[in-house]
């Protein structure tokens, strides 16, 4: 592929995202967090098989989700005990 393939897959990407994901921040709750993950893994995944190519934008987003959802586990296992 090249420089303006990658390109169009990472806006294209970006413009889905938007779309179809809440931010991280904007998760209030563990199953949000999670379904989102577990969709954005799904993405990932169709991405690398359709074009052997994954936007550094998944992988981040991905990392943010995760980031969130370890603050929720955090606070609620501070609450139960």
């Amino acid at each position: 592929m090249n420089n303006y393939q990658l390109r169009k897959i990472d806006q294209d990407f970006i413009v889905f995202a938007r779309r179809h994901y809440e931010k991280p921040k904007h998760c209030k709750n563990l199953e949000q967090t999670r379904f989102y993950i577990d969709e954005l893994r799904s993405k990932i995944e169709e991405m690398k098989v359709a074009w052997d190519y994954v936007p550094e934008y998944a992988y981040t987003l991905l990392s943010e989700y995760n980031g969130i959802q370890n603050k929720i586990l955090f606070e609620e296992f501070k609450n139960a005990y």
